[in-house]
C-alpha cells in the first residue's frame, strides 16, 4: 500500500511539472516529431543491444547473481524516471530516457535469444498494430481516454499484487494476467499518447512524453511475446 501511495505522489509530482509548461513553447507537429523520434531512439538502442551485444550480455548475467542484476535493473529503471519526471531540462530529461532504455535492454536480451524468430516478428507485428490502433484513437477521440487514468491506474496496481500472488502463492502459469495486462497497457498507449496532446507543446515535455509511451510498448511487446510463446 505504501509502493502505490508513493507512485501516486510521484505521478502527481510529475503531472503538475508537465503542467506548468516551463521552456520554450514549439510547435504541435514538431513538438510531436520530437516525441516520434525519442521513442524511435529508444527502440533503436534495444534492436542494436539485442543484435550485437546479446550473448555477451547473457555471459555477464551468468557470472553474477540474479539478485544483483534485479537491483541494477530497478535501480536505473527508477533513476531514469525519476530523472526524467523532475527535470526541465530535455538534455536531462533524456539522459533519464535513456537510463530507463538500457535495463530495458538488457532484459531483452536475456528474454529474446531463447525465443524463436518467427514468435518475436509475429508479438512485434501485433505490438506494431496495438500501438497504431491506440494512437490514432488517442488522437482521434482523446476525451475517451482522459477519463481513464485513475481506473487504469488501479487496475495496474490490483493486477500487478494479484499476479505476484497467484505466480509466489498459487504457482499460476497460465496466460490470464498476459492478456489482463496487454489489455491495460493497450489503454495506457491511448491514454499517453491523449495526455501527450494536452500538455503545454515544450521539448522536455515531449521527451518525459515519449518515455512513457515507450514503457507502455515495450510492456504490451513483453506481454505478447508471453501469450504466443506459451502457444508454442
Amino acid at each position: 500500500m505504501e509502493q502505490s501511495n508513493s507512485i501516486s505522489v510521484f505521478s502527481a509530482r510529475k503531472e503538475e511539472r508537465l503542467n506548468s509548461g516551463i521552456g520554450d513553447q514549439i510547435a504541435a507537429r514538431t513538438y510531436n516529431a520530437v516525441m516520434l523520434l525519442t521513442l524511435l531512439w529508444g527502440f533503436l538502442v534495444n534492436a542494436v543491444m539485442v543484435h550485437f551485444f546479446a550473448m555477451p550480455i547473457m555471459r555477464l548475467m551468468s557470472s553474477i547473481s540474479p539478485l544483483w542484476f534485479f537491483i541494477g535493473y530497478f535501480v536505473l529503471a527508477i533513476a531514469g524516471i525519476a530523472i526524467s519526471a523532475k527535470s526541465t531540462n530535455p538534455w536531462i530529461s533524456f539522459l533519464g530516457y535513456n537510463l530507463l532504455v538500457l535495463p530495458i535492454g538488457v532484459m531483452l536480451c536475456i528474454i529474446l535469444p531463447g525465443i524463436p524468430v518467427a514468435i518475436v516478428t509475429k508479438a512485434l507485428l501485433l505490438t506494431g498494430i496495438v500501438t497504431a490502433t491506440m494512437t490514432l484513437l488517442g488522437l482521434v477521440v482523446p476525451n475517451v481516454f482522459m477519463g481513464m487514468g485513475r481506473t487504469l491506474f488501479i487496475a495496474l496496481i490490483v493486477g500487478i499484487i494479484a499476479e505476484l500472488v497467484a505466480t509466489f502463492l498459487f504457482h499460476y502459469t497460465g496466460s490470464a494476467f498476459d492478456w489482463i495486462f496487454v489489455i491495460l497497457f493497450s489503454g495506457y498507449i491511448g491514454y499517453d499518447v491523449a495526455k501527450s496532446q494536452m500538455y503545454p507543446k515544450t521539448i522536455d515535455n515531449a521527451v518525459d512524453c515519449a518515455l512513457d509511451i515507450y514503457l507502455d510498448i515495450i510492456n504490451v511487446f513483453i506481454r505478447l511475446l508471453s501469450i504466443l510463446s506459451r502457444k508454442e
